[in-house]
């Protein structure tokens, strides 16, 4: 019969002690934010996916060296370009880049020596079809910049 007693007074005392907490936690303020409305603000550290950067003139900077493409692990980016007649320089026509097989390991950031590439601070790229995770970074310089 003790026992019996023990149960209910030890269920009842259990109950008592989570109603308590969910009672504090009940008038603390939210800290949760309703997403499609309010976003979160990307620190200054965050690393996203890969994008290019623009001279002075809105051109790429890349000079196809081909340093990013052969420093990726996951091999994930292409790129081509073409020497026009009468130029020093190679100019950029394609910048493709494969975000399913990215590991956003950084080593294309790092290893192009010209600053033409860094991280994006984009990070909603959610989709249920693959072909939106091959960008062409080349059109999306020039669609930011016109």
């Amino acid at each position: 019969m003790y026992r019996y007693f023990s149960e209910i007074f030890s269920g009842l005392w259990s109950l008592i002690v989570g109603m308590r907490i969910t009672l504090v936690e009940f008038f603390k303020p939210n800290i949760t934010l309703h997403y499609p409305h309010q976003t979160v603000k990307m620190p200054a550290r965050y690393r996203g996916h890969i994008e290019l950067i623009a001279d002075e003139e809105g051109k790429p900077r890349c000079v196809v060296c081909g340093m990013c493409e052969k420093a990726c692990p996951s091999g994930c980016i292409t790129l081509e370009g073409e020497k026009p007649e009468g130029s020093k320089k190679k100019v950029l026509t394609s910048y493709k880049l494969d975000f399913t097989k990215c590991s956003l390991c950084g080593s294309c950031v790092d290893s192009c020596n010209f600053g033409a590439v860094e991280y994006s601070k984009e990070y909603n790229l959610a989709s249920t079809r693959k072909e939106d995770y091959h960008f062409d970074l080349l059109k999306r310089l020039e669609d930011r910049h016109s």
